[in-house]
């Protein structure tokens, strides 16, 4: 589970983001004190870094600039600053990408993970099991079980499986599922939604289970 620093002076903006990402099994951290972002990044040794450019004392160029003199750590800005210049200064302050708030947490949560996989190689953000209604994934080695037979899935099928299963009961638009298809080295166009869906649903009722994944015509799908 990577863990996740915010430094953002907004409480509730702060809070939203976190109870957002832990959603997503990540571990997170709001500093509180604008004097120490330092200290706590020190203390904390977190994997990613969300960092506001407003803040109280000194601003979060300097606590970028501070943090790339001892770390490598991805750093995404979060701001209502959305100049060009602005993104430059983040860029060339070691920032590794660059949100304008009033983002959507989706796209944020894509951007975690390409940099997340890009810099630890991580595969996935979670070691447990996660079941409903037949079907067992296991987000270690991207497989599912069901009734005893262990399935192997391809990357695409994994990530589509899992966001379905995670957000079970809720219906996923298409735009939602191609941004969780999303990776930073390729693009992902709708064709390829639509052969994956169908590639696990064969996967998933040749083990035995019917409807696992149903299609909510102009609306997206969902797992009940």
């Amino acid at each position: 589970m990577a863990k996740i620093m915010v430094v953002e002076d907004e409480e509730i903006i702060r809070q939203l983001i976190m109870e957002e990402l832990e959603k997503w099994q990540f571990e997170t951290f709001g500093t509180t004190d604008f004097n120490q972002v330092f200290s706590d990044f020190e203390r904390e040794e977190p994997q990613l870094v969300l960092l506001d450019i407003n803040l109280p004392v000194l601003d979060g160029y300097y606590w970028c600039q501070k943090i790339r003199e001892v770390s490598k750590v991805p750093i995404i800005f979060i701001s209502s600053r959305n100049t060009n210049m602005d993104m430059i200064m983040a860029m060339n302050m070691g920032a590794d990408d660059f949100v304008t708030k009033h983002f959507q947490i989706d796209v944020l949560i894509a951007k975690i993970n390409a940099l997340l996989r890009r810099s630890y190689n991580y595969t996935e953000l979670s070691s447990e099991m996660m079941s409903h209604n037949g079907i067992t994934l296991n987000v270690d080695n991207g497989s599912m079980e069901i009734n005893g037979e262990i399935i192997d899935l391809s990357k695409n099928e994994y990530r589509l499986l899992f966001i379905l299963m995670k957000h079970n009961g809720k219906i996923l638009s298409r735009e939602k599922l191609l941004r969780a298809l999303w990776d930073d080295e390729r693009f992902v166009d709708d064709n390829t939604l639509t052969v994956n869906i169908n590639r696990l649903r064969r996967k998933i009722e040749q083990a035995g289970i019917q409807g696992y994944i149903e299609t909510k015509v102009g609306q997206g799908y969902i797992v009940p």
